[in-house]
This record gives structure tokens, C-alpha cells and sequence, in this order.
């Protein structure tokens, strides 16, 4: 027999707000347990016999993991906690515990994070040996040129004891082309060098700053990075800066189609 719990906490376990956000609802006789308008968040409910209802939605146990995609803004940092800087939890609509970035973004960089309490399928998606695609929006000084091209993807020396593995480059954009600000993942940002290039880099390594590290090592530093997609994960388009929500149902499919296991481990 599963264990009673506070109402507030059943609710926020399940994916449905805050702690805080959830309080409200009930505030706003939104949430009915066994037909019955919840009056306090405190009330006990039992997951297996107690029938909780959400704005005329039934609201079941809390799943064994939870997944959320965050579009990470530049400012933060990824980690579950920091003295100095804001992390990426902070914008995680939902106060279960044991709830982590799956890998890092560095703090002026943007983009698709997943944030889980998952293990296993951020030990898939993170194993060097699994080579997951990641693929970047990077805006770069300077025009870049075929030769650059080339030693991206054939790999560059970043100063480690082997050179990167072969990445995917594609330019998408750039000063020296004309392109308009209505291209698609162009980003508008202040001062701009004089020329500058748009690409789109994979790479199937986590290596510490790597895309950061084999622009510079081709001669063109980036000014601007954003992890537009990460294994079958691309990052939405009406997914705002800062905005967080959990996988859609086909996300969570196709992931774990990918990358993730069963009781069996059978992949």
C-alpha cells in the first residue's frame, strides 16, 4: 500500500507545478480529490485508491522519471546548485527532487538543455562511447573558409592527445553573404564584428568548451553559440528563452527509442 501524502506534494511530484504553483490551484478550487474540492494543500491523499482531479483532469501517480526541455538563456549556469550565479533549476517548473542537467552549457551560451532525474538515460546520452550528435547555432569572426571546413570535419587539434572527432559543418549564414535578419537562427546581437559567419556544428563529443575550442582552433573565434539539437531532441522554435516544459509525449518516445532501456536492459 503506497504511502499518504500531502496534497500539494502529489501534485507537484506529478509534473503539474510548483509546490507554490499547485497551492494556488487548490486556492482557486481547481483540484477535487474523490470528487470532493480540496480546501487545503495539506490534506493527505493516497496515489492508489484516492482519485485527484486538476481542472477536470485526472492526475495519476507521480511516473518513476520525469523530463523537462529547458531553451537555457545566457546568464545561468548548469548546474543543480551555485554560490554565485543563477543555475538552469531555476527555471524548472517543478520542485521534485534529484532533478539535474544532462551535461553542461556554458554560462553565455544558449540553447536545448534536458533536465531529468533519469541516470540511466543521461548516462546514454552523455558516454563518450555513444557519440551522441549535438548539433550548434555558432556565429563566428570572420569568413570561414573551405580549409576551415575540412579540418572540422576531418578533426582539429583543441591541445588534447587526440585530435576532435569529424564533425558536420554547414554555414547558414553571414555578413560576407548579405543575409537578412529574417534567416532562420539568426540572433540579433549588438556590435558585430565588420564580417562574420553562421554555421551549423555537430559534434558527437563532450569534450570541456569543445566547439568554443575548434573554432579557435581554426582561427575563428565565436561570438555567439547556441545547442539548437541534441540526439532526437531539437529545440522548438516557440520554445522561448528561459521558457521550460516537459517532453511531449513523441519527444519521450523517440528518446527512449534512441537511447533509453528497459527492467531488462534491452536497448
Amino acid at each position: 500500500m503506497a504511502k499518504a501524502v500531502r496534497l500539494d506534494k502529489f501534485l507537484a511530484d506529478a509534473g503539474k507545478g510548483t509546490r507554490s504553483e499547485v497551492k494556488k490551484f487548490i486556492q482557486k478550487g481547481q483540484v477535487q480529490v474523490n470528487g470532493v474540492p480540496a480546501k487545503k494543500p495539506e490534506i493527505k491523499v493516497d496515489p492508489e485508491n484516492d482519485v485527484v482531479v486538476l481542472s477536470g483532469e485526472t492526475v495519476g501517480a507521480a511516473p518513476e522519471f520525469v523530463y523537462y526541455l529547458l531553451n537555457k538563456p545566457a546568464g545561468c549556469v548548469s548546474a543543480t546548485e551555485d554560490r554565485n550565479d543563477r543555475t538552469v533549476m531555476e527555471y524548472v517548473p517543478s520542485d521534485r527532487k534529484g532533478l539535474f542537467p544532462v551535461g553542461r552549457l556554458d554560462k553565455d551560451t544558449e540553447g536545448l538543455l534536458l533536465i531529468t532525474d533519469d541516470g540511466m538515460l543521461a548516462h546514454e546520452l552523455l558516454a563518450p562511447g555513444k557519440h551522441v550528435d549535438k548539433t550548434y547555432f555558432v556565429r563566428v569572426e570572420g569568413k570561414l573558409t573551405v580549409e576551415n571546413i575540412e579540418k572540422l570535419e576531418n578533426g582539429v587539434d583543441i591541445g588534447e592527445e587526440k585530435l576532435t572527432m569529424p564533425a558536420r559543418a554547414e554555414i547558414v549564414g553571414g555578413s560576407w553573404e548579405g543575409a537578412g535578419d529574417s534567416q532562420p537562427g539568426r540572433v540579433r546581437i549588438e556590435n558585430l564584428p565588420e564580417v562574420y559567419t553562421e554555421l551549423h556544428l555537430t559534434i558527437h563529443e563532450g569534450k570541456f568548451h569543445q566547439v568554443k575550442r575548434m573554432m579557435a582552433a581554426v582561427g575563428k573565434p565565436v561570438i555567439y553559440l547556441k545547442r539548437i539539437s541534441m540526439g532526437p531532441l531539437t529545440l522548438p522554435d516557440n520554445l522561448k528563452k528561459g521558457e521550460c516544459r516537459p517532453l511531449t509525449e513523441e519527444e519521450l518516445r523517440k528518446l527512449k527509442k534512441g537511447y533509453c532501456y528497459n527492467k531488462q536492459n534491452i536497448f
